[in-house]
């Protein structure tokens, strides 16, 4: 047998194991996604301005900082702020994320990176047990896996830059305080997952005490939620700024609680934490600019190398969804994500390749040995790169003077690794597990990463979050993302082709069913609504074709002569498109 046989059963049965997890909590945590009529789906219309996002309370807030007059970054940092409060297993101030705007004003695209860095005292083999295998109980389920919130920093750091000037960060988070103080009604997706979510939280005392009934069991539909800690520490914030949650007594709260739990971080790694704003990673498709999110996400170069591959295919003459149209995606995908494993990482620590990634010669190169008759076998690709990581909220914001904002954070997991830092209400991320604990090994989502992705102090872990804004003749079109770990690349190429390529309705084009493939394991996952004869004709064509694909959900803004429209997606329950 191979060594490369030998490795690639090695992941596929960790991706079975880790996929068989996060399948099974998303099975309980979600309803079945059934696509609708896809002739009969219809965007929310707006011409002022819109918010999309997966929780509606958050979105209506950022919709009210739009009535009264602010742009489009203050109304995406107030429904961030929000969101931390209504939207908890995603939703976060104690996680982190990527921010894409375009500022009209300015004539400028900027990308804030407020990723979640490891503690200073993390080592490579962190993540390793006594056997020098990789031990996921460690990364995933204690407070090992915890990174350095970078939320706060970030949404801050965009109201300062970027804001309109008309509201200070008290006044942004106002609503957010509120809603944390005075409490709201349990629904939607949180009534969905918190139930079973629970039995994995309530083994931190201060998780069980924010989200237990007065009997010990989990808050259910119509039960009034309250977090007066968490509305405490947003006080602090809007008092001091960031130093009130990197400072000072939250600080020391924080730390104590991560430390008290087995893990590393210190006042002195929350001290020291900064959000950087970087140069969006930009690309051409089809007389469109591609605006997204660079290292150290590998959404956006990932996104542009498989468009760009895609772009020498005539995609507008294939049907929407056809098999040769999805057999040639399919090909992109393994090709781009091949790279990825291989090459990406922080840029702070990793000099990637990412120029020569996302050239148009190198789609040449990569689109010239795909076949349109037969799938590429994965390891037919792990040798050939150049020279040279469910649970996440995405939204999209409009304003009525073309300002636009693509948001991703995460705390991973769905609520993170379940802990409520005592004192604070801040449910904390397990973010470290994007990491790769070895060379070759795979994350909580199959996906397979090498010596550009191990731990170290100060590093930020690789991420998948695409944040994603698409420009014509420097005006946004398209404002679009998603959660969904690895799958979120490909959710965000399908909304982009669907409807750049297929002319499609936004909100057909979000509520569309979509597949995935990152390479290793060797595996189609698709969700339900493709046609038998469609996956029957890729299974002929070598493809292995299976199901679930797991949660996507990209709430998406189009900009047309006409005005706003907002698709939120289906898929959760809750989400919602708020226009002005």
């Amino acid at each position: 047998m191979t060594v490369f046989s030998i490795r690639w059963r090695q992941v596929t049965a960790t991706f079975v194991l880790a996929f068989a997890c996060t399948a099974t909590a998303v099975a309980q945590e979600r309803r079945a996604y059934a696509p609708p009529d896809l002739t009969s789906v219809r965007a929310v219309m707006a011409e002022r301005g819109m918010v999309v996002a997966q929780e509606r309370l958050a979105a209506q807030v950022g919709a009210d900082i739009l009535k009264q007059g602010g742009n489009a970054i203050d109304a995406a940092v107030a429904t961030g702020f929000a969101l931390a409060v209504t939207y908890p297993r995603a939703g976060n101030i104690g996680g982190g994320g990527f921010m894409v705007i375009h500022s009209a004003a300015r004539n400028e695209d900027a990308a804030i990176d407020y990723r979640e860095t490891a503690p200073a005292a993390t080592t490579p083999d962190i993540f390793l047990g006594p056997d020098g295998k990789p031990d996921t109980d460690k990364s995933r389920n204690s407070a090992l896996g915890i990174g350095v919130p970078g939320t706060v920093a970030g949404l801050a750091l965009a109201l300062e830059k970027y804001g309109s000037g008309r509201f200070t960060l008290a006044q942004i988070l106002k609503p957010a305080i509120e809603l944390a103080r005075d409490g709201f009604a349990v629904t939607d997706d949180t009534a969905d997952t918190l139930p079973d979510m629970y039995r994995r939280m309530a083994r931190w005392p201060d998780s069980a005490r924010t989200f237990s009934r007065s009997d010990g069991t989990a808050l259910r539909e119509g039960d009034r939620l309250i977090q007066a800690e968490l509305a405490a520490t947003l006080s602090a914030v809007a008092e001091q700024g960031p130093r009130g949650f990197y400072q000072g007594p939250v600080a020391e709260k924080l730390a104590k609680a991560v430390r008290d739990a087995g893990g590393i971080m210190t006042v002195d790694d929350l001290k020291s934490y900064e959000a950087v704003i970087r140069n969006p990673v930009r690309g051409t498709y089809r007389g469109y600019d591609i605006v997204s999110m660079p290292l150290p996400s590998s959404g956006g170069t990932v996104l542009l190398e498989t468009l760009n591959i895609l772009e020498g295919f005539p995609m507008p003459d294939m049907k929407q969804g056809s098999a040769p149209s999805l057999h040639v995606m399919i090909e992109a995908m393994k090709r781009a994500y091949a790279d990825r494993a291989r090459y990406l990482g922080d840029p702070a620590f990793v000099n990637a390749p990412a120029d020569i990634l996302i050239s148009k010669d190198y789609a040449t190169k990569l689109r010239g040995g795909i076949d349109l008759a037969r799938a590429t076998p994965a390891e037919a690709l792990s040798a050939k790169p150049p020279r040279e990581g469910s649970n996440t909220t995405h939204y999209s914001v409009v304003d009525s003077s073309g300002n636009a904002v693509s948001n991703t954070y995460t705390l991973n997991f769905s609520y993170g690794v379940g802990l409520v830092a005592d004192g604070t209400g801040v449910l904390l991320n397990n973010e470290l597990d994007d990491f790769t604990a070895a060379p070759g090994a795979s994350n909580a989502f199959g996906l397979v990463g090498f010596e550009a992705n191990l731990p170290g102090p100060g590093k930020r872990p690789l991420s998948s979050m695409s944040p994603t804004i698409v420009l014509k003749d420097g005006k946004p079109v398209l404002v679009t993302g998603s959660p969904g770990g690895s799958r979120i690349i490909s959710a965000v190429l399908q909304v982009v082709v669907d409807v750049l390529d297929y002319k499609m309705d936004v909100a057909a084009a979000v509520a569309a069913p979509r597949l995935h493939h990152q390479w290793m394991p060797d595996v189609v996952r698709v969700e339900q609504g493709f046609p038998k004869e469609t996956l029957d004709a890729l299974r002929e064509k070598g493809h292995h074709v299976i199901e679930p694909l797991g949660q996507t959900s990209a709430n998406s803004i189009a900009v047309t002569p006409n005005g706003l429209l907002g698709a939120p997606d289906p898929r959760t329950r809750g989400a919602a498109a708020v226009g002005q």
